[in-house]
């Protein structure tokens, strides 16, 4: 695999700014992600998110709900520990994109009709990690570093 693009998925500043995004979002991510993939947290699991997905249109609901519930439960988790960040929030992005799409828009912006505004939030965050990176307290920031490192040592090549 290419060296240099390895090092512009992992590059990230030291700032406190991407790990006060990430966190919550990736606490966020996961529960949601849970509750489609296992039923945790007063959801519906798999097969009941996968109905659910069917009857608006989402076919195959049982594939659409495991996509969806893996982007989200997974990515959460890269995003908590800051692991291939840009990547993770990438593709959560999408699924906010679609959430919002598919289910959200036409009940208008508020929560309280069940609609798009708590999915803009995550879309933003997901968005703004894509270009930050994952920040301090990252793996990726620690990868970088010791890819940085190794780059550095006499004899080696970039």
């Amino acid at each position: 695999m290419n060296k240099e693009l390895i090092k512009r998925v992992l590059v990230t500043d030291n700032s406190f700014t991407s790990l006060a995004l990430r966190v919550p979002a990736g606490v966020i991510f996961v529960a949601h992600g849970a509750q489609k993939l296992f039923g945790s947290f007063g959801g519906y699991g798999l097969e009941g998110t996968g109905q659910w997905m069917a009857s608006i249109g989402l076919e195959p609901g049982y594939l659409m709900a495991l996509a969806a519930g893996s982007a989200e439960f997974f990515g959460g988790l890269a995003l908590l520990i800051g692991l291939l960040t840009r990547p993770a929030a990438f593709m959560l992005a999408v699924t906010m994109l679609a959430a919002i799409t598919s289910v959200h828009l036409p009940n208008g912006l508020f929560m309280s009709n069940n609609g798009y505004e708590f999915g803009l939030a995550l879309l933003s965050i997901s968005v703004a990690l894509v270009f930050n990176g994952g920040g301090k307290w990252s793996l990726d920031r620690k990868l970088s570093d010791m890819t940085s490192k190794d780059s550095a040592k006499p004899g080696r090549s970039s």
